[in-house]
């Protein structure tokens, strides 16, 4: 990890370590496709050359499980997206009027390899974590904690990715981080008790997400999309709505509309055991 620049983020400490395990293991990628070093470094504030967001971004979703819990959204400008796959490919750097797909599924494989470094990586502080990469058909639907940018070598448009930390994930480094605060307390004095660990979450905001149902689609329908189209999902109209938080179900509840909006009065709360939802399911 060498070859990746003193990072220049100005993030919250939990945030920044986690966003410099990205650096380093997309400099390590970049140096090995290419054959010579890829220095790395990460932004707290957008450069001015950053391409403002457009609908031919490449939008990248990276779920985490296990030693930490939370999504990242990463957008690839089109320039960005087109420097990522000529890097793997092994195409001399050229301009084009737009990216192909052939360009936008290799910048997504070049992602791929980078999170598998970064789950080794993570793995030594974290302990173990899985990782899901997958291509997104836009920006997240749930609201960013924080976003920071990692220019990928050169001082060009076309090195820098824009990452979205979601609120699931910030709250599991804060509180990996509390409890690290948390097992220093010297022998002797009394270790906080569950009410005071709790008081540090507290304020932490979460973005919880209604499910009124699901349903499998083949690929050739999602194709055929478009205004009008009509698809039934799994549930009737007297079933009730789930709450997830980060996918897991927090409880159920029937839709009321308060002062205009819709909301959710909660009929029963899941039990603590509940196990994730299983992936693949269309919302």
């Amino acid at each position: 990890m060498h070859d990746t620049a003193a990072s220049e983020t100005r993030d919250p400490a939990e945030a920044a370590e986690y966003l410099r395990f990205w650096a380093e293991s997309l400099s390590e990628v970049l140096a090995q496709v290419r054959g010579s070093a890829s220095a790395c470094a990460v932004l707290s504030q957008p450069p001015a050359e950053l391409a403002p967001a457009s609908e031919a971004d490449l939008w990248i979703l990276a779920a985490s499980a296990g030693g930490l819990r939370g999504e990242l959204a990463l957008r690839l400008p089109p320039a960005t997206t087109l420097q990522l796959a000529q890097a793997l490919m092994m195409e001399a750097p050229a301009a084009t009027a737009e990216v192909t797909a052939e360009q936008r599924e290799a910048a997504l494989e070049l992602v791929r390899q980078v999170a598998g470094r970064l789950a080794t990586a993570l793995g030594k502080r974290w302990g173990e974590v899985q990782l899901r990469i997958e291509a997104a058909a836009g920006p997240p639907s749930w609201s960013a904690a924080l976003t920071a940018w990692v220019r990928a070598g050169e001082n060009t448009a076309a090195s820098l990715l824009e990452f979205h930390l979601s609120s699931a994930l910030m709250a599991e480094l804060r509180a990996e981080k509390n409890a690290g605060a948390a097992s220093a307390v010297e022998a002797g004095d009394a270790a906080p008790g569950p009410e005071v660990k709790l008081g540090l979450l507290r304020d932490v905001e979460l973005g919880v997400t209604l499910r009124f149902g699901s349903r499998r689609m083949l690929l050739r329908e999602i194709l055929d999309l478009g205004p009008g189209v009509v698809i039934e999902l799994d549930r009737k109209v007297e079933d009730p709505v789930e709450m997830l938080l980060d996918g897991r179900l927090l409880a159920r509840g029937e839709v009321v509309v308060m002062e205009g909006n819709y909301a959710l009065r909660v009929t029963e709360v899941a039990p603590a055991e509940t196990s994730p939802d299983s992936p693949g399911k269309a919302s």
